[in-house]
């Protein structure tokens, strides 16, 4: 039931990213207040506090460096820690499994109790979901709250980077992550070999059969190696995280095969292969069944990489003949 959840959270807040991402309105307000609100532009020094941001709750004030964050989303605690914040990182939510250093809690983002978050005495909180009113919660009690939801793009993940690495403090890290990001997200781009037909995926959130079209953040990534996604034409992709039938599934006979739900239901590829009618298909002939880690292929922070790195693999391997 929590996988199934998270799939739901994941259709209802995937489509609305942080910002357009499109235009530049980093810098100083009138109040002297430092702006920070998408990936283009010059960013604040280190020592520019008090800083503003522009999340999904509206315009936040962190007016000095904060010592006590508490992170109630996985991803921005990936986030946190690769940009340099760590140290100021006091406890995390239950989910929050990367790095291993992370002080995970049993905190929830899921079911957040504002008393439970209140009692660490935090400067700072981030969330990825308002779950409980928790975003007006905290407001109410004059602590600092940014809700960044799941990222539409892989532009909404640049700005929530760079917002994390202004509003602690850790504008350097910030844009050193956002720069190796780009930097390897174009090398594999470009590492890929050429390609006699476009090659067909289907992308699995559970076994139940959600998955995800391309005008998602997962569907970009896929987007970017030239895959065509077999959701994308069938029924209900409107929704953008629809649930397929085994049947179109099989009608499609996708090359390729990624099952993002290796932990949570225990899904491999000699699963895959056992299911009414799923033997014959070309990824499962070809060996073209790709067992991804969950957790990397729900969150949208650096470890985006990682996904990326794997899917170009895939590839190789089919165009190699070493499947």
């Amino acid at each position: 039931m929590r996988r199934i959840m998270t799939v739901l959270t994941l259709m209802a807040l995937a489509a609305c990213g942080t910002t357009d991402g499109g235009s530049d309105t980093t810098g100083a307000s009138a109040t002297g207040v430092m702006e920070v609100t998408t990936t283009t532009g010059e960013l604040p020094t280190e020592s520019a506090f008090p800083v503003m941001v522009d999340a999904a709750n509206g315009e936040v004030v962190v007016e000095r460096r904060p010592q006590r964050i508490v992170s109630l989303a996985p991803t921005a605690t990936e986030i946190l820690f690769a940009i340099g914040a760590g140290d100021q990182v006091i406890a995390v939510d239950e989910f929050s499994n990367f790095p291993e250093e992370a002080p995970t809690t049993d905190l929830s983002g899921y079911e957040p109790n504002v008393e439970a978050v209140a009692a660490l005495d935090p400067d700072l909180v981030v969330v990825s979901d308002d779950f409980n009113d928790i975003v007006s919660a905290l407001a109410s009690i004059e602590i600092p709250v940014i809700h960044h939801p799941a990222a539409a793009t892989l532009e909404d993940s640049y700005t929530q980077i760079e917002q994390l690495g202004a509003s602690t403090g850790n504008i350097d890290g910030a844009a050193s992550l956002v720069f190796s990001m780009r930097s390897e997200i174009d090398r594999l781009v470009t590492s890929m070999p050429e390609l006699d037909e476009t090659l067909s995926y289907y992308h699995e959130l559970d076994g139940s059969l959600f998955t995800a079209t391309s005008e998602t953040f997962i569907g970009e990534i896929y987007s970017l190696v030239g895959l065509e996604n077999i959701a994308d034409d069938a029924e209900g992709a409107e929704t953008l995280y629809p649930q397929l039938s085994a049947e179109h599934i099989i009608d499609a006979d996708p090359d390729l095969i990624f099952l993002a739900d290796t932990k949570c239901c225990g899904e491999s590829p000699e699963t895959v292969a056992v299911r009414p009618g799923w033997g014959e298909l070309t990824a499962v002939t070809e060996g073209s069944v790709v067992p991804l880690d969950d957790d990397i292929a729900s969150r949208w922070g650096p470890r985006v990489v990682d996904l990326l790195e794997t899917v170009v693999a895939a590839v190789h391997r089919i165009e190699s003949g070493s499947s």
